[in-house]
């Protein structure tokens, strides 16, 4: 009977249970669109051969290199200053700065100076709020 007032939680795997039902869940919507709606879906080539054809590729494909590469260096870099935040902070300057200079249309020295100081200021003030305010360690 004393068994029933104990619980134990399993540390190594119970931050997986949240991500996991998500996806599930989104699986299943996924599936319900793709059940319910595949006739227009299969009739979309048209619309999307058009939208390859006219989309802005470098950019396109510079944010999704310019994000994994993002992604991929913040633990790492992290690793190198443990439980400081360090990983976000001197990750996100840079991807802040660069993410901006690829989507600035016109890059004059006012627009690029702005840019710089939002790059530095943005992840800096983050990770302060973060780290201060919160009691929160960013990777």
């Amino acid at each position: 009977m004393s068994d029933l007032t104990k619980m134990t939680i399993d540390f190594q795997s119970s931050h997986l249970v949240f991500p996991t039902l998500i996806g599930a869940v989104l699986l299943a919507l996924g599936l319900a669109i793709l059940v319910t709606r595949w006739r227009t879906i299969a009739g979309a080539g048209q619309f999307w051969s058009q939208t390859l054809s006219e989309m802005d590729k470098p950019r396109f494909l510079g944010t999704i290199v310019l994000t994994l590469v993002y992604f991929l260096l913040m633990v790492p870099v992290g690793d190198l200053w443990p439980n400081t935040g360090m990983g976000f902070l001197l990750c996100s300057i840079p991807f802040v700065a660069l993410s901006g200079l690829l989507y600035l249309r016109e890059r004059t020295n006012t627009s690029v100076t702005v840019l710089t100081v939002v790059a530095v200021a943005a992840p800096v003030l983050v990770w302060w709020v973060f780290a201060h305010v919160f009691f929160l360690t960013l990777p």
